[in-house]
């Protein structure tokens, strides 16, 4: 944490504890193969807006007392009881259908708006015999937890359906839906579409379809066949996380700034491909063993790593590199004030602002833009293709980056934030916490923050007030709760850039207006 002020004790960071949910895999045999249905998200939501999911949610509370009632469900043992009650819910509620044993029926939308309104109309109606539940026909094919740089994780649990011939088709509802549309497509085909960055599916999703493509590869196209391989032996634990076509994250445990609690190091460039590995932080045996698993992946696929990138000289952004030096050979590339915080190696480059990496695949070249941005650090760096944004410790979604008055510059930071808010780039993958494909959001949200702030500072030198304590009090005024020693630092940030711009000066301790 080398921005942190002098003196200032960091509160632990904690990594979040992932939720219990399900999501089902809908199949059916269509016009040139098998089917899965994908459900899109509507723009407006908080989360994953935009994405293409499938039916699910979380397991509530009460989906174990509702499972009691239900035969088949109250023989299962553990928490499967409230999963498969989850998952039945779910799936009525969300695309109308309820699943019965080896038969499939429609939900009136009055029923489904009902279960909405209170989940416990849906155990009535079971109960009642209005509508089946049944465990007989779903199956468990995967699980999936949400990687632990996210603020709000899941264990998630795929479980797969096929519909029959006859079966009613889902709908979506008619108000209130988390989905503006429901889409049928062979799971290679949507792994395709996802490849040419034309459709947002989240990491677990993409594997997910990678896996059920594989087994039908494996099987002949036997949707039935398939799914039984992966219900035999259900994938869960470790795997890539990939982001967006062609970036892999891998997020690294590392003694950084809260409430972030991992560095995300970002391996660029495609399957079978040259690549680029940005800020490999690891430096516990934990996590250099696991940046490890991923660099065998790279081998494994016939990759070629082409250096090593550090987007700036912080320490929660670069590894134990004698360590590191053991996984792989790579040069290392960085600006002059990276390397200079680095062992001399005659191998290493210094990069440049606008100098383009080219790195080439099976499929062809994907190319990256150096953009030297400084501010939060000198030297630091952010990564641009003509899509994507790699953007170091620029900005965050979670927390918020801190410009030092020990290195930091405050004018630099602004000016790095506009330029990269001008590129207009469709995702934005940051060094901590989630990345977020809605980036101009983001920044623009940093930029009137950051110059909101700036202004109070004059404004406070302006009014008559001189002590740094109350000029930061003033400009901290509508965040009362900011730490003490944080807010100082910053404002002494925000003081030296309108020192440097001839607005203020410092006599006898304290800041007077020019």
């Amino acid at each position: 944490m080398d921005e942190a002020p002098e003196g200032m004790v960091m509160p632990e960071a904690r990594i979040a504890t992932p939720r219990e949910s399900t999501s089902i895999l809908i199949t059916r045999n269509g016009s040139e193969g098998p089917e899965v249905l994908l459900a899109h998200r509507i723009p407006t939501l908080r989360a994953f807006a935009d994405f293409w999911a499938l039916p699910g949610g979380g397991i509530r509370g009460n989906d174990m007392d509702a499972a009691a009632s239900i035969k088949g469900l109250d023989q299962l043992e553990g928490d499967w009881p409230a999963v498969f009650a989850a998952i039945l819910r779910e799936t009525a509620e969300e695309v109308g259908l309820a699943i019965g044993d080896g038969e499939i029926e429609r939900v009136s939308m009055a029923l489904r708006h009902m279960i909405i309104e209170d989940s416990s109309a849906w155990t009535s109606a079971v109960e009642e015999g209005v509508i089946p539940a049944s465990p007989a026909e779903i199956t468990h094919i995967g699980t999936r937890t949400t990687p632990p740089f996210s603020p709000l994780r899941f264990r998630n649990r795929f479980m797969h359906v096929h519909l029959n011939d006859g079966s009613p088709e889902p709908e979506l509802l008619d108000i209130g839906s988390e989905f503006d549309e429901l889409r049928w497509m062979h799971p290679a085909e949507a792994v395709k579409v996802w490849k040419t960055g034309n459709m947002l599916t989240a990491p677990p999703i993409v594997t997910l379809l990678r896996d059920v493509a594989d087994a039908l590869e494996a099987n002949n196209d036997d949707i039935h066949a398939a799914m039984a391989a992966m219900a035999s032996e259900p994938k869960s634990g470790e795997h890539r996380i990939e982001l967006a076509p062609n970036i892999e994250c891998v997020p690294l445990r590392t003694a950084t700034l809260p409430p972030a609690t991992h560095t995300n190091c970002f391996i660029l460039g495609e399957q079978g491909g040259e690549r680029l590995i940005i800020d490999p932080a690891a430096r516990t045996s934990e996590e250099l063993a696991y940046l490890q698993r991923r660099i065998r992946g790279i081998e494994e696929d016939g990759g070629r790593i082409i250096a090593t990138i550090f987007t700036h000289r912080h320490q929660d952004h670069i590894g134990d590199l004698s360590r590191i030096a053991e996984m792989y050979t790579a040069p290392i590339w960085a600006t002059p004030e990276t390397l200079a915080a680095i062992p001399y190696d005659d191998s290493n480059q210094a990069l440049s602002e606008g100098e383009i990496i080219t790195l080439n695949g099976p499929n062809g070249k994907m190319e990256w833009t150096v953009h030297v941005t400084p501010g939060h650090c000198p030297g630091h760096i952010c990564l641009s293709s003509n899509r994507y944004l790699v953007s170091g410790d620029l900005a965050v979604m979670v927390g918020t980056i801190l410009i030092p008055s020990s290195d930091g510059n405050m004018d630099a930071y602004i000016d790095s934030l506009q330029r990269m808010r001008a590129l207009n780039s469709e995702i934005l993958f940051p060094a901590h916490g989630p990345f977020t494909h809605r980036p101009e959001k983001l920044l623009d949200r940093y930029i009137k923050h950051r110059i909101g702030r700036h202004e109070r500072v004059l404004e406070a030198v302006t009014s008559g007030l001189s002590s740094i304590e109350e000029i930061a009090n003033h400009a901290y005024s509508d965040t009362p709760d900011a730490n003490p020693i944080l807010k100082i630092d910053q404002t002494i940030s925000h003081l030296s850039s309108h020192e440097s711009a001839g607005l203020v000066h410092m006599e006898n301790g304290k800041w007077i207006i020019n």
